[in-house]
């Protein structure tokens, strides 16, 4: 009996939410595909929709430094996607602040005058990419569905989402749709001592644990791997150089050298990021006149 009351008030609370959302929802405006590049998937109440980005971050490829063959292997997995040609889905991992995320987005600079076209989808959203993708099956544009610094918990409807979307539906995956996604992790989920401990051992012949084989199952639903890995001395201060000569500084004097290895040895890390910090910080502190040890 106490069961039934539950169900009954659980229904009549779903049907008040739908008709409070119906009351509160206003119809969205045309989507601007001739004029905009990148959108974002937002939600009001259950309703999904396609937004344009209104201040778009541009970056061209030549301004990444030290991951020359990542930026060949997507920029020609883009060129055959953009020209109808087959290509795959791709998972960028590694090093944070190696360029992975700027890598889409260069993708986005390059093939934009294509017909390339990048819609952001948060992780939590990722259980709408069934009802984006029917959004745009039928544009004459070709999208990549951009999901960035992702990673999955144990049992997270994204993550069986993003499986079915990738490789798994009934329905055909539609033609004029990629997904690029970035992760400091390969396998896009949490690996336990546990997973490697149930591995079994026949004949000569490593199986992994059906825990193992679960987590790998969706990266390996991205038909192109791209790892980055951290920058050693010589990559970083090049990139250093690069960034300085953008803000109008072109000569790498052995103080500011000295000066660019304190400022990434105080942040534990070299990567791209770090070198545009610094050059934006040592920049801003010339200018004001305020260039002091780091």
């Amino acid at each position: 009996m106490l069961m039934n009351n539950w169900d009954t008030l659980y229904s009549r609370t779903e049907m008040l939410l739908s008709r409070l959302e119906g009351l509160l929802s206003t119809d969205q405006p045309a989507i601007p595909w001739d004029t905009a590049l990148a959108f974002r998937w937002r939600k009001f109440g259950r309703t999904g929709f396609i937004q344009p980005v209104t201040h778009l971050h541009r970056i061209t490829l030549d301004a990444l430094r030290g991951i020359e063959g990542q930026k060949k292997l997507i920029d020609q997995n883009t060129h055959q996607f953009v020209h109808g040609y087959p290509a795959n889905n791709v998972l960028l991992t590694g090093a944070r602040g190696t360029g992975k995320s700027s890598l889409v987005k260069a993708m986005l600079n390059r093939y934009a005058a294509t017909g390339l076209r990048l819609i952001e989808v948060e992780k939590h959203d990722l259980t709408d990419l069934h009802d984006i993708v029917e959004q745009i099956y039928r544009r004459p544009e070709r999208f990549i569905l951009y999901c960035d610094d992702l990673s999955f918990e144990s049992d997270e409807p994204g993550y069986k989402a993003l499986k079915v979307v990738l490789d798994g539906s009934i329905a055909a995956a539609s033609e004029n749709v990629l997904v690029y996604a970035t992760s400091n992790r390969r396998h896009l989920m949490p690996e336990s001592m546990r997973d490697n401990l149930d591995t079994r051992h026949m004949e000569g012949e490593i199986h992994p644990s059906e825990a193992v084989e679960e987590k790998i199952s969706l990266s390996e639903r991205f038909g192109l791997w791209l790892s980055f890995y951290p920058f050693d001395q010589d990559q970083y201060l090049e990139i250093v150089g690069q960034w300085l000569a953008y803000f109008g500084i072109h000569e790498m004097a052995p103080s500011l050298r000295e000066a660019a290895l304190r400022f990434a040895l105080g942040r534990g890390s070299r990567s791209g990021r770090v070198a545009w910090q610094f050059a934006r910080d040592w920049a801003g502190r010339q200018k004001a006149g305020n260039v002091t040890e780091l």
